[in-house]
């Protein structure tokens, strides 16, 4: 498996069993929830190997100079491109990265869970306790570095210098695996567009520039003077008193109050939009905003209502907010 395209055609499960096989020396999985490649750099990257389209893709369209790929099934960027990239990587690297592929991120990061819950019991290689950074290739996009609840500004700054803005969202596997880990984690960009719609495509130009700059990652891991950047916990966070959204936050006291967190670079106009969105879509509204901007999704509101929203969110997510919030995080 050299090409992306080998990586696109494949269900969930054949996946598996190809880069079980692929790694077959070293890999310690567990069957239908993770495969744990053990490297010898401080650094995890991580990608999952579920994707939100019911078909297998068939049939790869591209470009005249083939740098733009899509499917009429849905091409299944988010996240192969990912996958792809881990094991390029691991390729290239003089010292290679801990890799961790998990399955139904999709579907609420049971593969990620599973991890945790054997990390927690000890089951794993003690070498975990030395990893520096999480790294995870599950973003869309070009250049977008997304931290959820893990506010340690020197990472933030770190991650910024390789050339990454920084975006937010709503949830992924280090979402459950960096808080359990202790170690600060970052999703990057990884080329894909227009994600959980059939009309997705992946830019091949965009995700071998996040490769390259990626690997200057890796090489910068394994420096003595490289420090282990801890996972530092936001003052808001999932949970039953608090919800947060990437790096956009608000205190839940049994309603949604206005008392908004807002980024520095926040455009005015956006916040003056959500601060007319009705309580109980707001969660899923905010979420949205990582596939669509707030003028697309007031379109939508004004032609079908505010119901459009909870049902775009399932459609985009291919999960409901209340099974995210369901996710274990204690193990």
């Amino acid at each position: 498996m050299n090409r992306l395209e080998d990586f696109l055609t494949l269900s969930q499960k054949e996946l598996f069993s190809k880069l079980r096989k692929m790694y077959k020396n070293t890999a310690i999985y567990c069957k239908d929830r993770y495969i744990l490649v053990p490297g010898d750099a401080p650094i995890m990257l991580l990608a999952h190997l579920d994707t939100v389209h019911h078909e297998c893709v068939k049939q790869i369209c591209k470009t005249e100079n083939g740098s733009i790929l899509m499917s009429p099934q849905g091409i299944g960027g988010d996240d192969r491109c990912g996958v792809y990239a881990l094991v390029k990587l691991h390729r290239m690297a003089d010292k290679k990265p801990w890799l961790l592929f998990t399955c139904d991120e999709e579907t609420g990061g049971i593969g990620a869970s599973t991890f945790c819950a054997h990390y927690g019991k000890s089951k794993l290689p003690e070498g975990l306790a030395e990893i520096k950074l999480l790294v995870e290739l599950d973003r869309k996009g070009e250049k977008d570095a997304v931290y959820y609840n893990c506010e340690n500004d020197e990472f933030e700054e770190y991650i910024t210098s390789k050339g990454f803005k920084t975006e937010w969202g709503s949830f992924s596997d280090i979402s459950i695996i960096a808080p359990k880990l202790g170690v600060a984690a970052v999703n990057l960009s990884s080329g894909y567009h227009n994600a959980h719609t059939l009309h997705e495509r992946i830019n091949r130009n965009h995700l071998n520039a996040v490769v390259k700059k990626v690997n200057s990652i890796i090489a910068d891991s394994v420096c003595e003077d490289f420090p282990k950047y801890e996972y530092v916990e936001s003052k808001y966070k999932w949970g039953d008193d608090f919800y947060t959204i990437g790096h956009y936050n608000s205190r839940h006291d049994g309603v949604y109050g206005k008392d908004y967190i807002w980024p520095k670079d926040t455009d005015d106009g956006e916040a003056a939009i959500l601060d007319e969105v009705p309580t109980e879509i707001l969660e899923e509204y905010i979420a949205l905003l990582d596939f669509h901007s707030a003028v697309e999704l007031e379109e939508l509101r004004l032609e079908y209502g505010n119901s459009i929203i909870k049902i775009l969110y399932q459609d985009e997510m291919g999960f409901s907010s209340k099974q995210v919030k369901s996710v274990p995080r204690d193990y």
